[in-house]
């Protein structure tokens, strides 16, 4: 199924509320929640065998209008469809499976770790009994340090994946159809963010949630159920700060164009050339290591090392401050959401 034929949300399709401004929505409601009878004609003529036959006959002999007597659920309805239907379309649900590509690949680098961490030590600590402790302390990573194992993960999804949601909207005309709705372009965003950060919470939240029971089913989790509970709420923060900042930085570059492949590089190559620049600026040329405050891609990574308290990314991050790394992550984020909501205020769309 090609793109430019994919459903649109529920609130789109049926449930006929406009958006307030006097504009129609798309199951041709207008303003006042009537139907066109024009319209039906057409869309029926569209769709019969000798479409251009019947065209050529059909006379309209007069206009008429039915009132929508479906329920009008409003803006959080029409938001909640949105998310729903953007969570489906960033996994490739209901989707081609080349659509599923992507996501899969994420999804298995991000887990992957995680299940060979713990099937070593439940198999170490049956056979090995006595290299059970050495092996905890040389080779398994704290809950912060999880994280540099599934940065290719994170960068895939949010370079391949999330560009999706936005690029493919303003390519196919979607766009002008859900502001048409009770959708704004601030509420329409703003859903679109919720969508992307849920189902990028599978790559940075899942993956270190399964390592925290897999070690507490083995014996070496936090101490008791309080324990248990604080690591718990300690990786879900780490998890949405490191999702936040990436589906601002995605939505900034996809939001200047209407190719998918365009804004995956540029994503790519923010993240990627941050990383490169500032390390060869600091560690190289040993420019002051408050440059490192440019990397979006280790960035959001210090803070997840921070807050479980298990040391840094790199050396180099030691001597930053935790308030300038939580300052750096609040601007570049804020950035990134300004940008965005300007570029999407200045879209002219057809309703």
């Amino acid at each position: 199924m090609s793109e430019r034929s994919e459903r649109a949300p529920d609130f789109v399709a049926g449930n006929g509320a406009g958006n307030g401004n006097g504009h129609a929505a798309t199951n041709g409601a207008a303003g006042n929640g009537a139907a066109p009878v024009s319209a039906v004609i057409t869309s029926t003529a569209l769709l019969h065998p000798d479409a251009a036959r019947v065209s050529a006959k059909a006379r309209i002999l007069d206009r008429g209008y039915r009132a929508y007597e479906g329920r009008r659920r409003g803006r959080i309805y029409a938001a909640r469809s949105v998310v729903r239907q953007s969570f489906q379309r960033c996994l490739g649900i209901r989707r081609p499976g080349s659509a599923k590509v992507f996501p899969i690949i994420a999804v298995f680098i991000a887990y992957v770790p995680a299940i060979v961490f713990i099937g070593t030590t439940a198999l170490i600590k049956e056979r090995r009994p006595a290299d059970f402790e050495q092996f905890i302390r040389n080779f398994l990573p704290g809950y912060g340090a999880y994280y540099g194992y599934i940065v290719a993960a994170i960068v895939v999804f949010v370079g391949f994946v999330a560009p999706e949601v936005l690029c493919t909207d303003r390519r196919n005309g979607l766009l002008g159809m859900y502001l048409a709705s009770p959708l704004n372009r601030d509420l329409y965003l703003l859903a679109k963010a919720v969508a992307v950060t849920l189902s990028l919470a599978l790559v940075t939240l899942g993956p270190p949630l399964l390592y925290l029971v897999g070690l507490a089913m083995n014996g070496r989790g936090p101490d008791g159920v309080g324990g248990f509970v604080a690591m718990f709420g300690r990786i879900a923060v780490a998890g949405f700060v490191v999702a936040i900042i990436n589906v601002g930085l995605s939505f900034a570059v996809s939001s200047t164009t209407t190719r998918r492949a365009a804004a995956s590089a540029g994503v790519i190559f923010f993240l990627i050339g941050s990383w490169i620049v500032t390390e060869a600026l600091v560690s190289g040329a040993q420019f002051n290591r408050y440059l490192l405050l440019v990397d979006v891609l280790l960035l959001p990574l210090e803070l997840a090392y921070r807050l479980f308290g298990t040391g840094h990314v790199d050396r180099a991050w030691a001597d930053l401050s935790t308030p300038a790394l939580i300052a750096a992550y609040v601007v570049w984020t804020a950035v990134f959401a300004a940008f965005t909501r300007i570029r999407y205020q200045r879209i002219k769309v057809t309703r």
